[in-house]
This record gives structure tokens, C-alpha cells and sequence, in this order.
């Protein structure tokens, strides 16, 4: 304390010693009370030893606090004694030095608490301060608030939680190294994993090599600063089976931007794509018959008048063949083009066959005896170097469908597998039954579900690759040399599978073979007796009998008139069906040959005209595409006497002769 503080006697005290002694007492009173408001609340709290700060403040407090009492009580003894004992100053210049001392002391906590307060970065923890009511009041407000709003916040994070646990998506968390740290119920139902099995593993252990690789490209790609990557892959479950899947991948980062993790989000897709594949083979298959239909309607329109040409070239042909017997050098000119005639024939059958152009006859027809058929002609003409296997099937197997037509389907598809081994191979034939559930992707067209009786054709050729698979159908598509295919005999074998109520299976792997696989629907019937065949025997005569012949083919007609003239017939022609009415009123009939399309009038309306006149008429139509006027549909019914385009003069005598017997028409 400086010397001018001990100035005054006992009698009289200065006022600026009596403001000094107060000053110090007030100020050690408020030191005081704020050190017993630092400590209260914090030895409370239980951090008295704890949190250094909040003690070394009130050590501060403290330290102040004793000092200005040693200030005061200085000052005080010099009030007091100093005009008594003049020698006092000397004795109370002791406690000058006391305070001094405490000073230091208080300049070294001092030191002490800013050290502390660096490194705490706020003054002391909660509780630790003494505070007003109404500071108070404001401080509990803003806690309520705080507290109100990490309740929101963690309610918030739960219901996340529980919405990310209960997804149908698995959603899994990655290290940026692709190790497994979060796994949710969604991914334990695609992938079958337990969220223990799959925690701490690599994100690989879902992919095959290849996946495995394109993980690891994603990321790096994530790593190297891409925010998110979505992309669709083939995964594996635990149980070995792959899925399909549509993957999101997302970086995770702190608010540096330094990247903490990656999240993948992975759906299965594996039944819609699955949907998709189907929705776009009946999209396929849709577009295919709007082919066939506009394919038949262009066939039909040209396979009439196209017959009916043959059927001149085809007849006069014949006409020059026998009567030039002794010129053996032109009869084999006429022969080739007799061959030429059947050829394309068989063409225009074929087209309308693959359209459903053609008129057939279906007859319940056994496979056992259809495959031994087929195998007797294949055994003269397939060649040496094939080894052919047919194998019956062990149980009788009766389906309901044009003989010929079947055989055609037969020879067909052996042909064809023929052609695809130039070096000798093995083809095999083999009758069975199979079971389908109507879900077979495979098929064309689709089957319900069912039993069926089904036809194999399996060799050990070439081969297809998938992309020529796809097209094999297609009419006039062909792989083989120009000339040495017309690119009809697969679509014509898939119009009379499909036809007969069946569909076609293909299974072909480059360098291993090829299998056919028709599926026929079954019939609980036996099969039909076989028709004897009669073509070998000469057609019988007409005995005088009078044909009326209704054809607008003016060519043609004459044709007929000869064949019939030259067989004791007696024809009367006419072009049209209102000619041929009035051609009937004047010289009767006793069997009507008509053409099925004509112009005004069609074949039906005309015979259905006449055989109200003449009830029981025989009528014989003849066609090279009957457009569906012989019924609802172009298969035949049993007592519907037709001739198809362009047909022989041996095959015209014995349809007549079967018509007008009454006989099965053959």
C-alpha cells in the first residue's frame, strides 16, 4: 500500500482513506459472494475437480477477493492506531508485503485460468455459472428449445431409420474401398444374406467376376470425385440364383467434401424385365402375324390366277408328252418342264400353307405310324452318309391333323437337317409326350398349359447362331446359296404346326447341332384307317355323263373339256355363274365342276342355287385358293367334294368318279 494511504491521525481519519477502506470491503464482499456463486453450483454439479476452469475461476475470485480484505484491514489498523503509536507505521508496513505477496499469487492464477480458457473455448459447463432469474428464465427457454429440436431431430433420424430397415431396396453402406458396414432388411431379402454374415466382407462377394470388375470400376469412378452412378446389373443371391438388378451408387461426404462412404441402392428387377421379355415376344409375335396376314392376303391374290396358269402349262404339258411317244428327245424336254410345273407348285403350296391359305383335311392321324412313313422314304433318299435313328414313341399317340401336311412337316425339317451335315452326321426322329405349364418363353407360338404329343428332330449339323435363330421362321429368310432354297420349308412347317393347334420349340449351338421340338395337342381317339391309294390304277370313265364346267379361266376350261371329252364325259361350259345357270336350264347336268372364286358369283352361291333345283347334285369345287367361301375357316369338311389347283388329268377323272359314286373323296 502506498505511504499516502497511512496519512490522518487517531482523532481524524481523511475521506479519502475512509473511500479507500470502503472501496476494498465492497469489493471483497462482491469477490466473495461471485466465488461462492462459482462454487456452489459446480461442487453441485460435481465438478470441483473436474472442470479446471470453472475452478480456477473462482480461484481468481478468491485470490481477489483476500486481497482487498488485506487492503482493507491495512488501511484499517492505519485508521485506527496510527495517532497513537506513531512507530505503528512500521509494524503495519508488514502487511503491506502480505498483500504483495497474495498479489502474485493472484497474477500467477490469473495465468493459470487464460491457459485454461485457450483450450476450453467456452467459460465453464452447465451449471457453473450463477445467473439472474430472468437470465435464468431466457437460458431454460433456449434449452427447451435445443432440446425440442434434437427431439425432432432424432425422432426424424428413427423414423429414417426404420424407413431405410423396412425398404423392399437394399440399401447398403460401403467404406469408399467397397468394404460392407450397413446392411438393411431389404438387402437380407435380395440377396439372402444376414445383415452378421455380410457386415465387414467385400461388396464383391455379390458378383461374379465380371460384376466384380464393374464394382470396382464404379468406385473408382466414385472415388475419383462422381457424385452418383446409376447403372443396371446381373448380381448373385446367396443361394447361387442371379437377379437382375437397377443400382444406385452415392457418395457420401463430410462438410469438407472429403468423401466418408459410399451407399448403393439396389432394386430387383429381375420379374420386370422378365415382363418385359415377355411383353416384347408378344410384341414380336404380334408383328409376325400382322406379316403372315398381309404375306397371305398378297399370296392369296396372286396364288389364283398363278394356279390357274400352272394347271395350263401343267395339262398341256401332259397332252404333249403323250403325243410325241415316238420322239423321246422331246418328251425329255416336256418332262423338265413338267418338273418345273411341280416345282412350282409346290411353292405356291407352300406360301399358302405358311399364310393358312390353303383348303386341308385334317384326319386323326397316329405319330408312330406317321414317323415310320417318313422313315421308309428317308431311307432311299437321304444319303449314305447320314445315320438316321427313329425312335417311336411307347404309348400309342393320336393327333388330329392333314396327313400330308404332317409328312411335309417331317420331311421338311429332315431335309433341312440334312443340308446342315455335308460331312455326315446323325439325325433322329422321335415321337413322345411332354407336359407344359404355360409358361415357356420359348414357344412359337405360345401353349397353355397342358399334355401334348411332340415330334423331335435333332441332328448334329452346323448349327444356327442366336441371330439367324430369331429370323428362321420368316418367310422366304434362307441361309443356304441362291438356287438352293426358296426360304419357305421352316415357314411352311410353323403355318401347319400352328394350324393344327401346336407350336414349334428351337434349340440350335453353333458347331453342336440343331433340335426341332412340335408340340401337337393330344386327342383321346384312335387314328383314322389309312386311305388306299389308288393313284396307280387308271381313272374310270365317264359312261356318258354330263359335267357342267363353270370356270372364268377361259384356258383352263378348254383344258378340262378335253380331259373330260377324252374320257366319255360330256361337258358343258360355262364362264360365270349366271351363264352356267342358264347353260343348266337348257341342257341339265348330272355333276357340277365349278371354281370357288369367280366374278358376280361365287362357287358356293352357285352350287347352292342349283341344288335347290336338283336336290342331291353332285358338286366338285376346284381351286387354287378357296379365300375361306368353302366355310368359316379353310378347313374342309369330310363331305365336301375340292380339287386343288393345278391338278392332273388322273386326279380330275377320280375326283369325278368319287363324286359322282358317292364315295369318300380322297
Amino acid at each position: 500500500m502506498p505511504p499516502q494511504v497511512l496519512r490522518g491521525t487517531a482523532d481524524q481519519t481523511s475521506v479519502p482513506d475512509q473511500m479507500f477502506l470502503l472501496a476494498n470491503l465492497v469489493i471483497m464482499v462482491a469477490y466473495s459472494a461471485i466465488t461462492v456463486a462459482i462454487v456452489v453450483p459446480v461442487n453441485r454439479a460435481g465438478q470441483l475437480r473436474s472442470n479446471k476452469l470453472a475452478t480456477a475461476t473462482a480461484l481468481i475470485f478468491f485470490s481477489c477477493a483476500v486481497g482487498h480484505g488485506l487492503h482493507a484491514l491495512a488501511a484499517l489498523l492505519v485508521a485506527v492506531h496510527g495517532g497513537e503509536h506513531p512507530t505503528q507505521h512500521a509494524e503495519t508496513s508488514g502487511w503491506f508485503w502480505v498483500s504483495a505477496v497474495w498479489d502474485t499469487l493472484t497474477a500467477a492464477v490469473a495465468c493459470y485460468y487464460w491457459t485454461l480458457r485457450r483450450g476450453y473455448g467456452v467459460l465453464l459447463g452447465p451449471g457453473a455459472i450463477y445467473v439472474d432469474p430472468w437470465s435464468r428464465h431466457q437460458l431454460d427457454e433456449a434449452g427447451a428449445r435445443e432440446q425440442a429440436a434434437r427431439d425432432v431431430a432424432e425422432a426424424h433420424q428413427a423414423t429414417l431409420a426404420n424407413v431405410v430397415e423396412h425398404s423392399d431396396d437394399a440399401i447398403i453402406g460401403l467404406t469408399p474401398d467397397g468394404i460392407i458396414t450397413a446392411w438393411n432388411g431389404g438387402a437380407e431379402r435380395v440377396f439372402g444374406y444376414s445383415a452378421e454374415e455380410a457386415l465387414g466382407r467385400p461388396a464383391t462377394m455379390l458378383a461374379d467376376r465380371n460384376g466384380a470388375g464393374e464394382q470396382s470400376t464404379t468406385l473408382a469412378r466414385i472415388r475419383d470425385g462422381e457424385r452418383s452412378i446409376r447403372y443396371e446389373a446381373r448380381r448373385t443371391r446367396r443361394d447361387g440364383t442371379p437377379i437382375d438388378l437397377s443400382v444406385v451408387v452415392t457418395s457420401i461426404r463430410n462438410h469438407a467434401g472429403t468423401l466418408t462412404g459410399i451407399s448403393a441402392v439396389a432394386r430387383d428387377i429381375t420379374a420386370a424385365k422378365e415382363h418385359a421379355e415377355r411383353q416384347r415376344a408378344v410384341a414380336e409375335r404380334t408383328q409376325q402375324a400382322q406379316r403372315m396376314e398381309s404375306l397371305g392376303n398378297l399370296a392369296g391374290g396372286v396364288a389364283h390366277d398363278f394356279n390357274n396358269i400352272l394347271a395350263i402349262i401343267a395339262n398341256y404339258t401332259d397332252f404333249a408328252i403323250e403325243e410325241t411317244a415316238d420322239r423321246p428327245g422331246v418328251q425329255n424336254d416336256l418332262i423338265q418342264v413338267r418338273t418345273a410345273v411341280e416345282r412350282a407348285t409346290n411353292l405356291t403350296r407352300q406360301l399358302l400353307t405358311f399364310t393358312r391359305g390353303d383348303a386341308i383335311q385334317p384326319r386323326n392321324v397316329g405319330l408312330n405310324a406317321a414317323l415310320a412313313e417318313i422313315e421308309a422314304m428317308l431311307e432311299r433318299t437321304i444319303g449314305e452318309h447320314i445315320h438316321l435313328v427313329v425312335v417311336p414313341s411307347a404309348m400309342p399317340l393320336t393327333v388330329h391333323a392333314d396327313p400330308g401336311q404332317l409328312q411335309q412337316v417331317l420331311l421338311n425339317l429332315a431335309i433341312n437337317a440334312r443340308d446342315a451335315m455335308p460331312d455326315g452326321g446323325t439325325l433322329v426322329l422321335e415321337a413322345n409326350c411332354a407336359d407344359l405349364d404355360g409358361d415357356e418363353l420359348n414357344m412359337q407360338p405360345p401353349l397353355p398349359a397342358g399334355r401334348y404329343a411332340r415330334l423331335e428332330i435333332s441332328d448334329t449339323g452346323e448349327g444356327m447362331p442366336p441371330e439367324v435363330a430369331e429370323r428362321i421362321f420368316e418367310p422366304f429368310f434362307t441361309t443356304k446359296p441362291r438356287g438352293k432354297g426358296t426360304g419357305l420349308g421352316l415357314a411352311t412347317v410353323y403355318g401347319i404346326v400352328t394350324e393344327a393347334g401346336g407350336s414349334v420349340n428351337l434349340y440350335s449351338e453353333p458347331g453342336v447341332g440343331t433340335t426341332f421340338r412340335i408340340y401337337l395337342p393330344l386327342i383321346d381317339a384312335p387314328a383314322d384307317a389309312a386311305v388306299p391309294d389308288v393313284r396307280k390304277s387308271p381313272p374310270p370313265r365317264g359312261d356318258g355323263r354330263t359335267v357342267l364346267v363353270v370356270e372364268d379361266e377361259v384356258a383352263l376350261a378348254r383344258i378340262i373339256t378335253r380331259i373330260l371329252t377324252d374320257n366319255n364325259y360330256r361337258a358343258v361350259i360355262a364362264n360365270n355363274g349366271r351363264q352356267a345357270l342358264d347353260m343348266y336350264e337348257e341342257h341339265g347336268c348330272d355333276l357340277l365342276l365349278t371354281d370357288v372364286i369367280m366374278p358376280e358369283m361365287s362357287g358356293p352361291r352357285l352350287a347352292e342355287l342349283l341344288t335347290e333345283r336338283q336336290p342331291g347334285l353332285p358338286v366338285i369345287y376346284m381351286s387354287g385358293y378357296s379365300n375361306g367361301l368353302l366355310g368359316n375357316t379353310h378347313v374342309l369338311d369330310g363331305d365336301i367334294a375340292f380339287i386343288e389347283k393345278p391338278f392332273t388329268a388322273a386326279d380330275l377323272l377320280r375326283k369325278l368318279a368319287a363324286a359322282g359314286s358317292r364315295t369318300p373323296a380322297f
